[in-house]
């Protein structure tokens, strides 16, 4: 191999490495259906990467919290024995890069499952810090860094994530999808999502700290949106890109039947923290819409 091709090849390899880290950021609460029976053995994956692929399993260490909301109202908290580790995909049958929560239903409603994790703190350079933003769609923060002259600038973040899956189990819808789990970031839908079909659009508030938010930016898609010909490795394309209103409402079309997410990253600068230059709250929800 010529000297030229062989750097060609390492640039290459360099960049689907750099584009592979960037991609491998939100987490999903993610089951095979969300259709499920009563009094029924399922297992939820715990997705750390994109809907489509988990990268890497989140230790029970982590969680700061798992919930799951049974029609009623009951919450109970599994215990880290009801996790195992395991492989969700088929290109390496070997690895092992999925958390995986098992548990029983009971009676027929709507449930809600939760899992939060406790914050870490990230260092990066200005330019994965940039590229990070521009990627995961945290454009605010980005334009207030090019408005400053700040894109220069490395940055250390604080960051946790606050992730949700409505499940339906039979056929009795019930008013237990509005229960909030009170995580520092949540999605709280204002309709229940197993109430609506293929064309109808759902309403959710964003709450960041039990307050709703204005005018931030929230994305949704439905599962293998991606697979659509996308091929841009520098920022998500989603089939919804859209703001909260005034009074912290997201509104989102839902095009095509199937499994579908919504994902925002709530980041604001600290304040008195010298060892810290951001904060973001992560929030995703997941539920599936019927034809």
């Amino acid at each position: 191999m010529s000297v030229n091709r062989r750097i060609a090849t390492l640039l290459v390899a360099a960049t689907l490495a750099a584009a592979g880290a960037l991609a491998a950021h939100d987490m999903f609460l993610k089951l095979p259906a969300y259709f499920l029976e009563p009094d029924a053995d399922v297992e939820v994956a715990l997705v750390n990467g994109t809907f489509d692929r988990s990268e890497n399993v989140i230790t029970r260490d982590r969680m700061g919290d798992v919930s799951i909301v049974r029609p009623g109202g009951e919450v109970t908290h599994p215990p880290s024995s009801a996790w195992r580790d395991s492989a969700v995909h088929h290109e390496n049958p070997d690895s092992v890069d999925t958390s995986i929560l098992g548990f029983r239903t009971g009676g027929t409603g709507t449930y809600v499952i939760g899992v939060s994790t406790k914050a870490r703190i990230l260092s990066l350079s200005a330019e994965d810090f940039n590229a990070y933003l521009e990627h995961d769609g945290v454009l605010d923060i980005l334009e207030a860094r090019k408005k400053r002259g700040e894109t220069d600038l490395p940055a250390t973040e604080r960051y946790s994530k606050h992730v949700k899956a409505i499940v339906q189990v039979g056929e009795i819808r019930t008013d237990t999808y509005g229960d909030e789990l009170d995580y520092p970031a949540e999605f709280m839908p204002l309709q229940n999502p197993y109430g609506l079909t293929m064309g109808d659009t759902l309403e959710l508030r964003f709450l960041h700290r039990g307050h709703p938010v204005a005018s931030q930016l929230v994305y949704a898609s439905y599962e293998r949106y991606h697979a659509h010909g996308d091929t841009d490795a520098v920022a998500h394309r989603e089939a919804v890109e859209t703001r909260t209103d005034a009074d912290g409402v997201a509104r989102i079309p839902l095009s095509q039947a199937g499994r579908w997410y919504v994902r925002t990253i709530r980041m604001v600068e600290t304040v008195d923290e010298p060892e810290v230059d951001y904060e973001s709250n992560w929030a995703t929800v997941t539920f599936e819409i019927g034809r």
